[in-house]
C-alpha cells in the first residue's frame, strides 16, 4: 500500500510539472497574436521616412497600440496600399486589431508633420528664426549649417551665401529632418523654380537680386514689373540705383519708410546709393511673382519709383527728376501724417 501511493504521488507530481511546463506553450501556440476592434485611449508612434513595415509594427507593438510587431506586418502583407504610409507623427489608440491600425495610419487625418510657411520677403535670419520657430530644431542647428554652402546644394554663383535661395513656400519636413535637411530642401525648390521659369543657372544669381528688390519695393504685383524695368533702366544708363530697401538690408531695419542720411552714407558694397550696379547678391527671399517680374519687365520709360502711401502699397512712377520730385512730396505729405513710420 505504501508502495502504491508514493507511485501515485509521484504520477501526480509529475502531471502538475508537467502542466504547469506545457500550458503555456499550448496557449501561445492557440491564443491570437492580435487584438480585436478599434482600441481605446490614446498613443502616438512616430514614422520616419525609409520605414519597413516591419519597422512601423515594432514601435507599434512597443507602443501598445498592436499585440504583435507580426499581426502588423501580416495585415500590411495583404494590403497594397501598406506601402504608401508617409512619415510622420500618428495620434492611434492601444490595443487596436492590426487591421485597424493599418487604417488610421493610412489617413492623413491622423498625421502630423512639422509644417511652415516662409513667407516672401524674409531675410535668411528671418527665415531660420521661423523654420526654429515651426520644427522645434535650435536655432544655432540652422546658424551653423548655413556655414556649409556646399552641404545645402547652394551653387557656384551664390559665392556660398543663402540669401535669396531659401524659396518661401509651406513645407512640410519629416519629422526628424535635420536644420541642413531642411534647408537643403528650400534651396532645391529655389533651383527648380529657377529652371522652371527657364533662368539660365549662368542669370540665376542675377535674376534672384533684382527679383528680391521688386519684393521689397513692391506690394501689389502689378507694380513689380514696372519697379523690374526702372531697375534695368538704370542698369542701362547708367545710373545709380539708390534703393532704400538695399540701405534697409545693410541694417537689417523693418517698419521705417525711406532712410537716414547717416544709413545712406554708410560704406558697404550694399548701399546702391554710393555703390554703382546690382548690389552682391539678393537682398531677401523672393517669390514667383517677383521671379517673374525680373525675367519679363514690362517694357516703359520709367526710371523714378516711390511708394506714396506706404500703408496701402500705392506706387508712382516717373520718367524723370521733376516727375519723380513732384511724386516724392506726395510721400513726404504722407509721412507729415504718418510721422512714426517715417
Amino acid at each position: 500500500m505504501v508502495v502504491l501511493l508514493v507511485a501515485l504521488g509521484l504520477v501526480v507530481g509529475t502531471g502538475a510539472v508537467a502542466t504547469s511546463v506545457l500550458w503555456p506553450v499550448v496557449t501561445s501556440l492557440t491564443e491570437s497574436n492580435d487584438y480585436t476592434g478599434e482600441g481605446s485611449g490614446s498613443a502616438s508612434i512616430v514614422v520616419h521616412g525609409g520605414d519597413s513595415s516591419r519597422a512601423i509594427g515594432a514601435a507599434l507593438e512597443k507602443s501598445g497600440v498592436v499585440k504583435t510587431a507580426r499581426a502588423f506586418g501580416d495585415a500590411a502583407a495583404v494590403n497594397p496600399s501598406s506601402g504608401s504610409i508617409q512619415p510622420g507623427t500618428y495620434a492611434l489608440h492601444t490595443k487596436m486589431s492590426a487591421a485597424s491600425a493599418l487604417a488610421m495610419l493610412l489617413n492623413r487625418v491622423n498625421r502630423t508633420v512639422p509644417r511652415v510657411t516662409v513667407r516672401e520677403g524674409l531675410w535668411t535670419s528671418e527665415t531660420i528664426v521661423a523654420l526654429a520657430a515651426a520644427t522645434g530644431r535650435p536655432l544655432a542647428d540652422y546658424s551653423r549649417a548655413l556655414q556649409n554652402p556646399v552641404l545645402l546644394g547652394l551653387p557656384a554663383g551664390a559665392k556660398g551665401n543663402a540669401e535669396g535661395y531659401l524659396f518661401p513656400s509651406t513645407y512640410e519636413f519629416e519629422v526628424d529632418a535635420t536644420a541642413a535637411e531642411q534647408l537643403q530642401t528650400m534651396v532645391a525648390k529655389c533651383l527648380e523654380e529657377l529652371r522652371r521659369l527657364g533662368v539660365a543657372p549662368v542669370n540665376a544669381r542675377r535674376v534672384l537680386t533684382i527679383a528680391s528688390i521688386v519684393e521689397a519695393e513692391t506690394r501689389a504685383k502689378a507694380d513689380g514689373p514696372k519697379v523690374a524695368r526702372v531697375i534695368e533702366n538704370r542698369l542701362a544708363k547708367p545710373m545709380l540705383l539708390q534703393l532704400d530697401t538695399t540701405v534697409a538690408f545693410i541694417f537689417r531695419k523693418r517698419g521705417k519708410a525711406g532712410t537716414t542720411d547717416a544709413e545712406r552714407a554708410a560704406r558697404n558694397l550694399y548701399n546702391t546709393y554710393l555703390v554703382p550696379g546690382l548690389p552682391p547678391g539678393p537682398i531677401d527671399s523672393p517669390g514667383v511673382s517677383a521671379l517673374l517680374a525680373a525675367i519679363h519687365p514690362v517694357a516703359g520709360p520709367w526710371f523714378y519709383f516711390v511708394a506714396v502711401n506706404p500703408d496701402t502699397g500705392e506706387t508712382r512712377f516717373a520718367v524723370d527728376a521733376a516727375g519723380h520730385a513732384a511724386n516724392v512730396k506726395l510721400f513726404q505729405a504722407w509721412c507729415s501724417k504718418n510721422p512714426v513710420h517715417c
